[in-house]
């Protein structure tokens, strides 16, 4: 199945919304600006109108996993991202110090870009989106060494209509945004910690795969897959095939199940450690079970 980028993307600047400036909303700001470059050298009407937003400051554990400096401790992460970006590249984007409630519903917001870590920030997210006019959600998300980005439109007034509407993140995984199990949302106290907790590269990682996902869909005019899942581990990267939103309700996911698919599962999905996204991603094939850990978490950061 092949997706085609929704026609209003060509006829004006696209507004891009980016929630969340830690490890991977810093790396996907850092990445924007040659997406930006990109579209206007192609002769679109006016690249990308960005804005961040994140209601934190930088720490000073910040300083050792995220682009930020020890001069900039105590400052809006958002504010100082953008203020940077617009310095080097010469542009005019937006950074503010919120939290995604504050966002005004209705919104124009071309594509929302889900950098965040709790479910609770996730249901925000799909709040917006539900209630907007988002023509797409591009979600990121990872733990230490592994992460997954989802592109999908959201089943608002914009998309509601459209016969091939990519499902969001939330339908497809409905337990990152569910309200049951705690949050892990704590923040880490030391720079070991943190180094702990998410290694160092999984943030661009994943970032610079997401960019370049949506660079093809603006730029080649068509996607054949809507994520991927990648593992620094084992050193693999899975792409997530599109799928269709069941025609009975909207989060419930149709994947093929062929003897290929089973086959490709088999090889392919080794090494991926949550058990509900891979579960989600295979359908009725059980067989992927043999690669998974007993204890394997059912959370999705």
């Amino acid at each position: 199945m092949t997706h085609t980028p929704d026609p209003q993307l060509f006829e004006r600047p696209i507004n891009t919304l980016v929630v969340g400036c830690g490890g991977n909303g810093s790396a996907i700001a850092a990445g924007l600006p040659y997406l930006h470059q990109a579209l206007l050298a192609f002769g679109h009407p006016g690249g990308l109108n960005v804005t961040l937003i994140d209601p934190d400051t930088v720490s000073e554990t910040n300083c050792i996993r995220q682009p930020f400096c020890r001069t900039e401790i105590g400052l809006s992460k958002a504010v100082v991202l953008a203020h940077r970006t617009n310095m080097f590249w010469g542009l005019n984007w937006q950074g503010m110090q919120a939290k995604i409630e504050q966002m005004k519903i209705g919104a124009q917001v071309d594509i929302l870009i889900g950098c965040v870590d709790t479910r609770k920030a996730r249901r925000a997210l799909n709040r917006l989106a539900l209630r907007s006019r988002v023509l797409y959600w591009l979600d990121l998300g990872n733990n230490a060494a592994n992460g997954q980005f989802v592109l999908g439109q959201p089943k608002n007034a914009a998309n509601r209509e459209k016969k091939d509407r990519l499902p969001t993140v939330g339908e497809l995984y409905p337990e990152i945004i569910c309200t049951k199990g705690k949050d892990d949302n704590q923040p880490s106290c030391s720079a070991a910690e943190a180094l702990t907790r998410q290694e160092p590269f999984i943030n661009q990682n994943l970032a610079y795969q997401a960019l370049a996902m949506l660079t093809r869909l603006l730029r080649r005019g068509s996607l054949k897959f809507q994520g991927g899942f990648c593992n620094l581990a084992s050193g693999q990267l899975l792409a997530l095939p599109i799928s269709t939103p069941s025609p009975d309700t909207s989060t419930e996911p149709v994947h093929g199940q062929s003897g290929k698919v089973r086959k490709q599962c088999l090889q392919q999905y080794r090494g991926f450690t949550s058990q509900s996204l891979c579960n989600q991603l295979t359908g009725t094939c059980r067989c992927l079970r043999v690669f998974l850990k007993p204890s394997v978490t059912r959370k999705c950061l």
